[in-house]
């Protein structure tokens, strides 16, 4: 469980350099200037991602399942 939590760490890292060196070539190299608003909806975005990564690891069971939905949903006497 620890293992998979810091594998999931590295990769939001990771997710979060590649993010900020696309914004910063669009932003200096390309000269592509996005607005602030953009760009705190991107990160805004990003979050959200990262909390339902983490969300699913620490919790695999919460929520629902498709899979779980569906067989439910045909099971029901009409």
């Amino acid at each position: 469980m620890i293992e998979a939590i810091i594998y999931a760490l590295i990769y939001i890292c990771l997710l979060a350099l590649v993010i900020y060196l696309i914004l910063w070539v669009l932003g200096t190299v390309v000269g592509v200037a996005l607005p602030p608003k953009v760009v705190q909806i991107i990160w805004v975005i990003f979050a959200l991602v990262c909390i339902l990564i983490l969300v699913q690891l620490v919790l695999p069971r919460a929520g629902f399942h498709l899979g779980k939905l569906s067989h439910a949903v045909l099971s029901v006497p009409v």
